[in-house]
C-alpha cells in the first residue's frame, strides 16, 4: 500500500480526526495551523482518501543538554557544546479508524527519514527527541530504539542510529 505524507494544508479534513487522546486531537484541530504560521513546528499529514487525515506528526528544532546524554555519546561530542542540536518529534497520532494498521510505524519512519535528510543537507541535528504522552507511547518508542533521558521523561535516538536505517 502506498502512503503519502505531506505538509498540513487547507484541503485536509481534520475536523473528524480522533486518535482517542484529546490532547492530540485538539492540537490538530485548534493549534497546528497557528504553530505552522508562527514557525514553531511543521505538521505532516498521512493522507487518506478524499484528504482524510489518517495520522500526523510534528517536527521542530530542539536541543539536548549534554549532561543528560549517556557517556558513550557525550564523550564523542565537543566539550564546548553544553546544549546539542536535535530535532523534536513533538506530536504523533493515528486516527482510531486506522489504528492496528501499523500506521504509527509508517509515520515514525517518515519522521525519522525526513529528520535525517534535513540533518545531512540543511540543519545540524545529532538526535531526534520525543516526549511520550503516556506509557503506551513510551513502550512504542522503546521498541524502535529510543533511549530514555534521565529525569526528564523524554527519549531520544541518535542520528547516527537513524542513519543506519537509510
Amino acid at each position: 500500500m502506498n502512503y503519502r505524507t505531506v505538509p498540513l494544508n487547507r484541503s485536509h479534513k481534520k475536523e473528524k480526526f480522533n486518535c482517542g487522546k484529546p490532547l492530540l486531537d485538539n492540537y490538530l484541530l485548534r493549534q497546528a495551523k497557528q504553530d505552522i504560521k508562527r514557525k514553531l513546528s511543521a505538521c505532516f499529514i498521512l493522507e487518506g482518501p478524499e484528504n482524510k487525515v489518517q495520522g500526523y506528526y510534528t517536527l521542530s528544532s530542539a536541543s539536548i543538554k549534554r549532561d543528560l546524554l549517556p557517556n558513550s555519546i557525550r564523550n564523542v561530542m565537543p566539550p564546548s557544546y553544553h546544549d546539542l542540536p536535535a530535532t523534536l518529534l513533538g506530536r504523533m497520532a493515528v486516527d482510531i479508524t486506522c489504528q492496528g494498521m501499523k500506521l504509527g510505524e509508517v509515520l515514525l519512519i517518515d519522521a525519522l527519514k525526513r529528520s535525517y535528510e534535513i540533518s545531512t543537507t540543511a540543519i545540524g541535528s545529532m538526535a531526534i527527541i520525543v516526549d511520550p504522552i503516556d506509557e503506551e507511547a513510551t513502550r512504542f518508542y522503546l521498541k524502535y530504539g529510543f533511549i530514555l533521558l534521565p529525569d526528564s521523561g523524554k527519549m531520544f535516538i541518535p542520528m547516527e542510529t537513524v542513519a543506519m536505517l537509510f
